[in-house]
């Protein structure tokens, strides 16, 4: 049974008639887009009923084949509506660090919403990102004003 196919068996399951597109993200990751009239019940607060889709059908596939990879699941385009929520509220703060000099601390996030958050700031040459690695209790970010590398004086 493909993925596809369990995760239609899953919302069957469920209740939901829904249609399943099937993707490659820009990662390589294998995609899963659901279309539904019930896309607010699917997704439920917080995206918690969709993250606990997609943790259950990865569960399913990896019982079978350990090494299978792991498959996206998205209710339309949910996941990078949402991405580009946080991104966009993230650099509004960043904003403040740029001008205060500050550092701000976010909210707590999930790994997966700090690595968007990581991710947007990379190249940022004004604003840092810092947070506890994975096994520290404390799952929150750090905006930090980046410190400017001291050109060498110019040789006469």
């Amino acid at each position: 049974m493909t993925p596809k196919e369990l995760l239609d068996t899953i919302l069957g399951y469920l209740g939901f008639v829904a249609e399943i597109d099937e993707t490659r993200s820009e990662g390589g990751n294998l995609t899963l887009q659901i279309y539904t009239e019930e896309s607010a019940r699917l997704i439920g607060r917080d995206g918690e009923t969709l993250e606990a889709t997609q943790f259950l059908l990865n569960r399913l596939i990896q019982a079978r084949d350990r090494d299978a990879e792991k498959v996206i699941v998205d209710c339309e385009h949910y996941r990078s509506m949402r991405e580009d929520k946080i991104v966009h509220r993230v650099r509004e703060l960043a904003e403040r660090v740029r001008i205060s000099g500050r550092s701000l601390q976010l909210e707590p996030m999930n790994s997966y919403e700090r690595r968007i958050v990581h991710n947007a700031f990379k190249d940022d040459p004004d604003v840092a990102t810092w947070s506890p690695n994975d096994s520290a209790r404390i799952k929150q970010i750090t905006l930090l004003k980046r410190q400017r590398k001291r050109e060498p004086a110019p040789q006469e």
